[in-house]
């Protein structure tokens, strides 16, 4: 595969504090790389210096194939950013920001097949402010695209959102990646990196701790085989039976629901069996998620803190 963007013992200093740690990895043309990480794990930050919004304080950043420091002027037209924060001319329809964009580069697109492709169309006369949350994420993205980019940088797309919204652009990211074009974005949110990443690297205090493609990580669980189940007549002593295969923990909240990580397919087998004796009203066999793997990996689930600084 080709590689379109290049890292290399990236780092980011303020005074004695690092943001970004000495990290590096690749992004291969065509595939959704996502960095994940708490807010403050030093993903926007990371993000902007490849950008060239952000200068680093060392290392090494090769865009396309040319350097991010000494040819920024040619590897702006070839990029699209859609910032965390985006800030647009109140004063401007949707149609007119679009056109006024596309006038910073040397060719573009046109500004309607945009608006049609995130079914804005109909607000093209509208202001900024008359969109919903979700419609204002769709636009910040299709700007991104004025100049059809080969690379487009998504800095937390789908932060504030509603589930409905959210889903709806993760249909449009993957139809920005059927395009042909690489989308490198940073979240916080395990589910959106599970689903649309191709290869993810997980930050945490500035450093990668881990890196791969999605599924890898995933297959990195110290229990791979999930085992939940609903048992209001199941006995203590059976409890303690499935208990020396693995731990069984009642969920918080509910009564009588259990779930086991186990680690062998003989380990399953084996609590299944036991389970049955039970007479579980409902039971499901299923696999680890990418949130069982960071957890293991930094001891803690992934907060929402939309205070903190990346």
């Amino acid at each position: 595969m080709e590689t379109v963007i290049s890292v290399k013992n990236l780092e980011k200093k303020y005074g004695a504090f690092t943001a970004v740690n000495n990290i590096s990895f690749e992004v291969q043309k065509g595939e959704i790389f996502g960095l994940l990480g708490e807010n403050g794990a030093g993903k926007t930050t990371t993000l902007e210096m490849i950008e060239g919004l952000r200068k680093p304080t060392s290392g090494e950043i090769t865009i396309l194939g040319m350097n991010a420091e000494k040819e920024k002027d040619k590897i702006k037209v070839k990029i699209g950013v859609q910032l965390q924060s985006s800030a647009y001319y109140a004063f401007l329809t949707l149609k007119e920001i679009l056109q006024l964009f596309g006038q910073f580069y040397p060719t573009h697109q046109d500004p309607m097949q945009l608006l049609e492709s995130v079914n804005l169309k109909e607000k093209a006369n509208s202001y900024i402010g008359k969109l919903s949350g979700g419609q204002r994420q769709r636009f910040s993205i299709v700007a991104s695209l004025i100049n059809d980019p080969d690379i487009v940088f998504l800095d937390e797309p789908t932060t504030g959102l509603d589930p409905r919204a959210r889903r709806k652009l993760w249909d449009l990211i993957t139809e920005i990646k059927k395009q042909g074009k690489t989308i490198v974005l940073t979240t916080h949110y395990l589910e959106e990196a599970e689903m649309l990443c191709d290869h993810i690297a997980i930050m945490e205090n500035g450093s990668i701790i881990a890196k791969d493609k999605t599924h890898k990580l995933i297959e990195m669980a110290k229990t791979p085989f999930k085992l939940n189940f609903f048992a209001p007549k199941i006995t203590g002593a059976e409890v303690a039976e499935l208990g020396k295969i693995a731990p069984v923990h009642e969920l918080v909240g509910k009564s009588h629901y259990y779930e086991m990580g186990i680690q062998t397919q003989k380990d399953l087998d084996t609590a299944i069996t036991l389970l049955q004796a039970g007479s579980p009203e409902s039971f499901t066999v299923g696999r680890a998620s990418l949130e069982d793997v960071f957890i293991e990996l930094t001891g803690k689930k992934l907060q929402e803190d939309e205070g903190k600084d990346d």
